[in-house]
């Protein structure tokens, strides 16, 4: 099967889809991604792809690459929903919010998609009672604020 993106033509095969049965906030109709590689030598920002709607991609970002202390805790209930006893065997990732100007791209860590990844299913799920919020800001993350700071200060040196 082939589709669509703004990257050009995917081709993938069935066992590659990620399925939310419920979908995400706001598209609880759309159930079927790819998760695709946005540069092929590095994995922290990755892009999930619908292929119901060729229109309809998130950039997803580990949450642990910006928070090492990152710790969702889910439920007994949503643990059920993903056929595991142990949050340790899922993969998680959080939704970012890309804009034109960089230093205000966002990410959200109150509301990860978990999947698992033995049955390539998965869910959004909102961290009740967490400090996290749905609107952090990515350049306030140590690792990102230290190569942006760079990347500022070498365009700063380069334009006097």
């Amino acid at each position: 099967m082939t589709i669509q993106t703004d990257y050009g033509m995917v081709e993938y095969k069935e066992s590659d889809l990620l399925i939310f049965p419920d979908g995400l906030f706001g598209f609880p109709k759309l159930t079927k991604y790819l998760l695709l590689y946005l540069n092929e030598d590095d994995d922290s920002m990755l892009l999930l792809q619908s292929v119901e709607e060729c229109k309809v991609g998130f950039v997803l970002i580990n949450p642990f690459l910006l928070c090492p202390d990152y710790s969702p805790e889910l439920t007994p209930e949503e643990l059920a929903c993903l056929d595991v006893q142990d949050s340790g065997e899922l993969s998680y990732y959080s939704i970012c919010v890309v804009r034109s100007n960089y230093l205000e791209n966002t990410v959200n860590l109150k509301s990860p998609l978990v999947i698992n990844p033995q049955t390539r299913h998965g869910i959004q799920v909102i961290l009740e009672n967490s400090p996290y919020g749905y609107r952090h800001e990515l350049r306030s993350f140590p690792t990102v604020a230290d190569s942006t700071n760079g990347s500022e200060k070498e365009h700063a040196d380069t334009s006097t």
